[in-house]
């Protein structure tokens, strides 16, 4: 159980260093337009990374008190 945990921190830990390392190589390069869509696109992949988890969560409650 709290292998998941420690591996999805990493997982979005290791996300947010990979996309801001490539925002500063595209701010460096003049592309700020681009820099800021990867950052936004960084900031979507891991809110549905999120948005799972929270559905698994929803699920997980709905089985422990018998809701249908």
């Amino acid at each position: 159980m709290y292998g998941l945990d420690v591996e999805l921190i990493f997982r979005i830990a290791g996300i947010g260093i990979f996309i801001s390392v490539l925002a500063i190589v595209l701010k460096q390069a003049g592309k700020e337009e681009q820099a800021q869509m990867l950052t936004l696109g960084g900031v979507v992949v891991v809110l549905l990374m999120l948005i799972q988890l929270i559905s698994e969560l929803f699920a997980d409650i709905r089985t422990i008190f018998n809701l249908f």
